[in-house]
Order: structure tokens, then C-alpha cells, then sequence
């Protein structure tokens, strides 16, 4: 029984790696690079109007995080072959919610938007340059201030790996 257990798992490895070994030019997480061998993230320039410049200095470091933990790909300060750009266009609280029976915000919302140009030097018919918006509720008793290091970085989390999805997971 135990050898029969041992060639099982030995096949099902081999089987696993000539698998993996033949699906083209993806890193261990599925980012499909095209050959690609490194990365490059500008500065996010916030012109949102309630956007303050730490906004988009945190979003390009989440950016250039989630890409290498999610690939292969290795950091250079300028000019890589996948290149990433853009700004913070849209940076607004509203109102999501109203308390029942009454004129009164239960929720607010945080929403930011992020304008993305993507280029791959290798493969230039897979550019594009996009918009990407998300948000975060937070209690109407809650002053913004007090909460908006924790909506940004909640914000953040879901727009770069949308950015990543869009460009690098080749959905």
C-alpha cells in the first residue's frame, strides 16, 4: 500500500511541473509577464482636490508591493519593461446610507478613482489606460480624519490588485 501511495505521489508531482512547466511565460502566482523582467511605478500625482500628496505617495507603494508579491517580476526606479503610471483623479466623501425615518447619514463613503496607463515594452498591443474606482464606508459619527488612513489603505488594497488583475493577470 505504501508504495502504491509513493508512485501516486511521485506521478502526481511530475504531472503537476510538466503542467505548470508548459503553460507559457507566468510566475508562480499567474501573472502572465510576457517576458517581461522587471517593473517600473511613477509617482501617482493626486489632482483630486481633497486628495493630499501622501494619498498618492501610499498608493504607488501598495502598487509596486502587491506586483512583487504577486510576481516575478523585479523593481527598478525608471524605465522598466512593464511600466505603470498615472494619477489620482477622483478623491470624494458622500453619503452612502440615511438612518432610518430620519434626514441623517448613517454611513458615509470614501471614494477614490485612479487613472492608470499601462505599457509593456515587449508587447505594446497590451498598453492601455484606464480609470479604476473604489470605496470604503465608515460610520457618519466618525470624523474622516480619524479613519482615513484606515479607508485608504482598505481602498488601496482593492484598486492595485484591480490594477493588477488588468494588466498582469490577463483576466
Amino acid at each position: 500500500m505504501r508504495e502504491v501511495t509513493r508512485r501516486c505521489g511521485k506521478a502526481l508531482l511530475v504531472g503537476l511541473f510538466a503542467v505548470l512547466w508548459g503553460c507559457g511565460v507566468y510566475t508562480p502566482y499567474g501573472a502572465q509577464t510576457a517576458g517581461a523582467k522587471t517593473f517600473s511605478v511613477d509617482y501617482f500625482t493626486p489632482i483630486a482636490p481633497l486628495a493630499g500628496p501622501e494619498v498618492g505617495q501610499q498608493f504607488t507603494e501598495a502598487l509596486k508591493d502587491l506586483i512583487q508579491r504577486q510576481s516575478t517580476l523585479r523593481w527598478v526606479a525608471d524605465g522598466g519593461d512593464i511600466q505603470y503610471s498615472g494619477r489620482i483623479v477622483g478623491y470624494d466623501v458622500s453619503t452612502s446610507a440615511v438612518a432610518g425615518g430620519q434626514e441623517v447619514a448613517s454611513q458615509n463613503r470614501l471614494t477614490m478613482q485612479v487613472q492608470v496607463q499601462y505599457v509593456h515594452v515587449m508587447e505594446q498591443d497590451l498598453a492601455f489606460e484606464r480609470t479604476f474606482s473604489r470605496f470604503a464606508d465608515f460610520p457618519a459619527t466618525s470624523d474622516l480624519f480619524d479613519v482615513e488612513q484606515e479607508l485608504v489603505e482598505e481602498i488601496n488594497e482593492q484598486l492595485t490588485q484591480e490594477v493588477f488583475n488588468a494588466s498582469l493577470g490577463n483576466w
